[in-house]
C-alpha cells in the first residue's frame, strides 16, 4: 500500500506535535522525554544524599557545605530512552472487516512508528501470529520512516494466534524491560489473559490497543448458520436471533473489560478502537485521552 494511501502529509504534521507517554520509570539511555524516577546526571533537581568516597566533587552542593559542613551530593533526574516495542497482530482473523483490522493495525502502528523517531525514541516493531516474525527497529529521525512504511506494506495475514508462545519468545528475546504496545483483535482460541499477565510480571508496560470490526461486536447474521473459524477453518453451526446476538455481545463486552483490567491492574492502559473510527480521530482523541501519547510544545 503507497505511503500517501496511509498517512498524509497533513496528518504527519499533526503527529510531530506528539509524544509515546510512559508511567513507569525505567533505567535506559539519557536523553529521552519522558521523566524517571532514576537519579542520575540531568537538568532537573532531585533530590540530595550524603556524599561517599568516590563520588563526583563536581556534584556536590558547595552551599550545603559551607552551611551544614557536610558534605552533600546533588542528585537530578534523568529522562531516558526506555525501550519500546510494538506487537502487531498479522494473524488471518486481522483480515476481517472493511477497512480490514489488518490494514488499520498497519496504518496506526505507522502512525506511531512516526511519533517515536520525530521523538528521536528507538521502537522495535514485532509482527506476531504464531509466534514472532522479523522484526524492524525504527531508529534515527522522520527520515527513517521510509523503510517503516516498506515493511509494514510487506507484511501479510495468516496463522494462528497463540499468545503465550509470542509472550514466551518476546521475553526470550528482548529481556529488558519497557513500554509495549500491542495492537491486536486479541481473539485466540486460548485465553490471552494469562499471556499478558506473564508479559506484565516481566515488567513490561502494557498498551494494549484492541481492534474490532463492527461484525465482530454486533454479527449482523440471522438465522441457522454455518460458521468458518478464520484462521483455524473449523465450522460451527449454529440458530442466530436477536436474542442471541444480544448474549454474544454481552459476552465480548465483558471480554474487553477483562483485557482492560488485566493492562489496568499492572499500571499500563487498554483502549478499544472500532476499526470504523477515523484513524485521526483515535490518535488525537481515544489514545490522547487514554494517556498513550501526549501532546508536546516543541
Amino acid at each position: 500500500m503507497p505511503e500517501q494511501n496511509w498517512l498524509n502529509q497533513r496528518f504527519l504534521e499533526r503527529l510531530e506535535r506528539l509524544a509515546l507517554r510512559w508511567r513507569k520509570s525505567f533505567p535506559g539511555l539519557i536523553g529521552g522525554r519522558n521523566p524517571s524516577r532514576f537519579g542520575g546526571p540531568g537538568m532537573e533537581f532531585l533530590d540530595h544524599r550524603h556524599f561517599h568516597h568516590g563520588d563526583d566533587l563536581r556534584a556536590v552542593n558547595w552551599r550545603a557545605y559551607l552551611r551544614f559542613e557536610k558534605l552533600f551530593l546533588k542528585i537530578f533526574r534523568i529522562e531516558p530512552h526506555a525501550p519500546v516495542r510494538l506487537l502487531l497482530d498479522v494473524s488471518a482473523s486481522m483480515q476481517v472487516g472493511k477497512p480490514s483490522k489488518f490494514d488499520y493495525a498497519r496504518q496506526l502502528a505507522a502512525a506511531l512508528s512516526y511519533v517515536a523517531l520525530v521523538r528521536l525514541d528507538a521502537m522495535v516493531l514485532v509482527p506476531f501470529a504464531d509466534g514472532l516474525g522479523s522484526v524492524l527497529r525504527c531508529v534515527g529521525g522522520r527520515h527513517r520512516f521510509a523503510p517503516v512504511v516498506e515493511f509494514l506494506s510487506e507484511l501479510r495475514p495468516g496463522g494462528r494466534t497463540d499468545f503465550l508462545e509470542t509472550a514466551r519468545q518476546f521475553v526470550g528475546r528482548f529481556p529488558d524491560r519497557g513500554m509495549l504496545i500491542v495492537i491486536s483483535d486479541f481473539l485466540d482460541d486460548a485465553d490471552p489473559i494469562k499471556a499478558l499477565q506473564y508479559l506484565a510480571d516481566f515488567g513490561h508496560e502494557l498498551v494494549l490497543l484492541q481492534l474490532w470490526s463492527e461484525q465482530d461486536r454486533v454479527p449482523p447474521w440471522e438465522g441457522r448458520l454455518d460458521l468458518v473459524d478464520a484462521e483455524s477453518g473449523a465450522v460451527l453451526e449454529l440458530d442466530f436471533d436477536s436474542v442471541a446476538r444480544d448474549e454474544y455481545t454481552r459476552a465480548f463486552d465483558a471480554y474487553c473489560d477483562a483485557l482492560r483490567r488485566v493492562a489496568l491492574a499492572n499500571g499500563g492502559r487498554y483502549l478499544g478502537l472500532p476499526t470504523s473510527l477515523d484513524l485521526e480521530e483515535a490518535v488525537f482523541g481515544l489514545l490522547t485521552t487514554a494517556g498513550a501519547v501526549q501532546a508536546c510544545s516543541s
